[in-house]
């Protein structure tokens, strides 16, 4: 026996069943211009809508106001537990305006033009990024190709796309500050990578930080990523190359549990042989053993804040490029501890 699809419903049929016009349907049914009608005609139109089944046809959409209410979103990686409350943020405001979010997981920065172009193909009307690199080209590419953009977690250095990013300088001022009044002096820094904004900026906090305090940088290595195992190779490399600090300040909470790990496997304690703080206040670092000290960040505020940057560029009405810094906030736990003098 075949069967038949029966023909999609249109915004005519929703129309007649509502018994309006086919405008009034297409206002009520446009996020942007439902204010124009009264709470009662968009009930009769949103229920005639529901019971035939009505789906708005977003390419003929498209085709008639050069929007597809769509934006894509680019992360680094979509595990590191940074980036779901971000997603979170970007995704509420998406939804408020009725817009779709793409998410693309982008580990290899050398997939990032293609990715980007492949956003560009599918119309999407803007990106959120926070995969930005120093001098990072790709910045470059979207400008002349007119796509709005916005940054998130990550600033572009030159100032050429708006950002919106916590103070990174100023997360580990607090940090430093923190194991200073707990005594400590020879404290070092596993850095992030420094091919990225977040990695120079907080190594340049953790530096002046100390020299306010008329301190040196007892010991400074770089991790390859923002990641458990980096971190792991990271503090090995600290203690084989360097005297064994007192505190140790970690680019972030994966690369602290990292020197956890390596801790743990050479026999010493934290924080009786040496504190560690972390950044982020991912979640479950409160329950780890030690509970880790480490800078909470406000990470759906980041997000959101991104996502409606974005769409004032979309609907023109940012007037410049600007950068947004949020403030992060010392979280003290078991992971660091005050030394007898």
């Amino acid at each position: 026996m075949s069967t038949h699809l029966s023909p999609p419903v249109t915004i005519r049929d929703v129309a007649h069943a509502a018994g309006v016009h086919v405008s009034t349907v297409s206002r009520a049914l446009n996020p942007d211009k439902r204010g124009m009608i009264s709470e009662e005609v968009l009930r009769v139109v949103e229920e005639a809508a529901q019971r035939l089944g009505y789906r708005p046809n977003r390419a003929a959409s498209a085709l008639r106001t050069g929007r597809t209410h769509t934006i894509g979103v680019l992360v680094p990686d979509i595990t590191n537990p940074v980036f779901p409350p971000i997603l979170q943020g970007i995704e509420a405001s998406a939804a408020a305006r009725g817009y779709f979010v793409f998410v693309t997981n982008v580990m290899d920065h050398a997939l990032a033009r293609p990715v980007v172009e492949r956003m560009l193909a599918q119309q999407v009307d803007g990106l959120v990024m926070a995969i930005a690199t120093r001098d990072d080209p790709l910045v470059d590419y979207l400008q002349k190709a007119g796509m709005h953009t916005v940054l998130v977690n990550r600033a572009d250095e030159s100032g050429r796309l708006p950002a919106v990013v916590s103070d990174d300088r100023l997360a580990m001022k607090l940090a430093v500050d923190h194991l200073v009044a707990c005594g400590h002096r020879r404290i070092a820094h596993l850095a992030g990578p420094q091919n990225v904004p977040t990695g120079v900026a907080r190594r340049q906090g953790v530096e002046q930080a100390l020299r306010d305090r008329g301190l040196e940088l007892a010991a400074v290595v770089e991790c390859e990523s923002y990641s458990r195992e980096a971190g792991r190779h990271a503090m090995e490399q600290l203690l084989a190359q360097h005297e064994r600090p007192e505190a140790v300040v970690c680019c972030n909470d994966l690369v602290a549990l990292g020197a956890y790990d390596l801790l743990r496997a050479q026999g010493l304690r934290v924080p009786q042989d040496i504190s560690i703080t972390g950044h982020n206040d991912m979640p479950l670092v409160d329950m780890v053993d030690p509970p880790l000290t480490t800078i909470r960040l406000p990470h759906r505020e980041l997000g959101w804040r991104a996502a409606e940057m974005l769409f004032d560029e979309i609907e023109g009405k940012a007037l410049s490029a600007s950068t947004v810094v949020l403030r992060p906030e010392l979280v003290v736990r078991e992971s660091t501890r005050r030394v007898t003098p």
